[in-house]
């Protein structure tokens, strides 16, 4: 349900790759029954169907935050070698 034109910023934001591993991580595997507003079904099927959490996302989710990371280090590293304010 998220507006096509924001779709790119959902897949950079770190804090949705992290709300994506911890949910599926912690609620992929229950199935307790959830019963309201025409959806009856397992927690896991819920986070299937309307979310699209399955259970191979966990790694995914692992490496897309490693990555970012390394990205940000990575970035940290450069600048700090390449930008010298103190030059006289």
């Amino acid at each position: 349900s998220i507006p096509v034109w924001w779709l790119w910023f959902y897949y950079i934001c770190p804090i949705a790759w992290t709300l994506r591993g911890i949910i599926t991580s912690q609620l992929g595997d229950v199935d307790t029954k959830l019963v309201g507003l025409g959806f009856e079904a397992s927690v896991k099927e819920y986070l299937e169907s309307y979310l699209g959490y399955g259970p191979g996302m966990i790694g995914v989710s692992v490496a897309v935050l490693v990555g970012f990371n390394l990205f940000f280090f990575a970035v940290f590293a450069v600048s700090v070698k390449v930008l010298n304010f103190q030059r006289r």
